[in-house]
């Protein structure tokens, strides 16, 4: 007999404390036809072989990322991942779910943090960097909150543009502090509307290069104007080899950066685990208040070079009430898979993946945009862009998907109720000449 240790009593305080009426209310997002109302029809029993090839049939109605033209980005994009990359993660020094950091049992993996951080440092122009963190929206969050502490102050300013699930990761760590956030809206192209918002209250300002539409910002002018009334800027990234190619957040006055590190030597993987990256400049306010933990590197008392857990703010160190961020643990080992690649690829091999990714991008936008009806929205990109249909996008990438092309993700998914017909579409060294006019072709049928 099963263990139920929830009463009705139980259920019904915690629906309360929510504020639903039932526990059906919880699925009102799931379509009505694809709920389940009654029993599974399954067969009483079948062998285990007819059991894998029911499977199998049906996972063949799927059409996956590598079977068909790709071109689905906003956050999480396709590239090719070196076999050597996933050989030697796999190695059992390293293959492991959890971050061993004892210094005396793993001085490999204290290495490989530390080799990460400063390959994070120089990638985003920043002097510190951490171990990592779970993903790009949760050291959003988390940058969100250091801002706070180092400031003092309560008011966060986001982009409209920033990732829509960034910007609910923020407000979800928010919610129970005295921090509240401010979301300028999404449509105005430029950063005057983020500039309007800054007071003397203002404890950061979070922009996002390339934004969810794809568009590059100079943030020299907004960092001038934020540093002025005392505030910090928090640049963030989804897409990390973009910073092959545009200029560092660092050298554009941003105080934070952070993003999303999957793009290089972690697979689309279903949407996870990802890899998040947090860096900053050196300043003991910024690095004190900074969450996770950093590696350093020192000598033992015979001069031999070794590694350390330098600073963690967990709260197995410190006092809880003084730990300064939620995360427990870091991916460590996806951050080993991008210090593998990023090594792979080295500064050269990372400009020419970088220049390889925006010329397949200009190629497909040109392509698309010579398609009737059709209309590119973006004035600059690196490797995603937004163009404007005739009609509804949502509509426009299922037809898509029947002629066999993953055709980017509809705005109004982001943003619900908006920008029906915008369609946010990605380029990446994966896609080839092909792929693109098999694209483009299509768009022009079903339009």
């Amino acid at each position: 007999m099963r263990y139920l240790p929830h009463t009705d009593t139980d259920r019904k305080a915690m629906l309360d404390a929510i504020g639903v009426a039932s526990i059906d209310d919880l699925f009102t997002d799931v379509p009505e036809a694809a709920r389940l109302d009654g029993l599974i029809d399954l067969p009483t029993k079948q062998t285990e072989l007819q059991v894998e090839r029911a499977l199998a049939a049906m996972s063949s109605r799927n059409v996956a990322a590598s079977h068909a033209p790709f071109f689905v980005g906003a956050g999480a994009y396709k590239h090719h991942v070196p076999a050597t990359v996933d050989h030697l993660i796999q190695r059992s020094e390293f293959l492991t779910a959890y971050t061993p950091y004892q210094p005396e049992i793993s001085q490999g993996t204290l290495q490989t943090l530390f080799e990460f951080q400063t390959q994070v440092a120089l990638l985003t122009g920043m002097d510190v960097a951490n171990a990592s963190m779970y993903d790009g929206s949760t050291a959003c969050a988390e940058a969100v909150m250091m801002a706070a502490r180092v400031t003092r102050r309560t008011k966060a300013v986001m982009a409209g543009s920033v990732h829509p699930h960034y910007v609910e990761a923020s407000q979800t760590l928010a919610k129970y502090s005295d921090v509240s956030i401010s979301v300028t809206d999404a449509a105005p192209a430029d950063l005057d509307a983020v500039i309007a918002e800054i007071d003397d209250t203002t404890a950061c300002v979070v922009i996002q290069t390339p934004d969810i539409f794809g568009r590059l910002h100079d943030l020299r002018e907004v960092s001038r104007i934020a540093h002025e009334k005392g505030a910090l800027v928090i640049a963030v990234f989804t897409e990390a080899v973009s910073l092959g190619l545009v200029e560092a957040p660092g050298h554009m006055g941003a105080d934070i950066a952070v993003g999303e590190g999957q793009s290089i030597g972690v697979g689309l993987n279903f949407g996870g685990p990802y890899v998040g990256l947090f860096a900053c400049k050196d300043d003991r306010r910024f690095i004190r208040q900074m969450p996770g933990r950093l590696a350093g590197e020192t000598i033992d008392a015979d001069g031999r070079r070794g590694y350390v857990l330098t600073l963690s703010t967990r709260e197995q160190h410190i006092r809880r009430d003084k730990a300064t961020s939620n995360i427990c643990t870091n991916a460590g080992l996806c951050s080993l898979a991008w210090t593998i690649h990023m090594t792979l690829l080295g500064e050269k091999g990372l400009t020419q993946l970088a220049r390889l990714n925006h010329e397949t991008a200009c190629e497909l936008a040109d392509a698309l945009s010579a398609v009737p009806g059709v209309e590119l929205v973006n004035e600059t990109f690196f490797n995603e862009f937004t163009i404007l249909l005739p009609k509804n996008a949502d509509q426009v990438v299922n037809d898509l998907a029947r002629f066999g092309v993953l055709g980017g993700v509809p705005a109004s998914r982001l943003y619900p109720g908006r920008f029906e017909n915008y369609l946010i579409i990605a380029a990446t060294e994966t896609n080839t000449p092909e792929d693109i006019a098999v694209f483009a072709k299509a768009l022009a049928g079903v339009l």
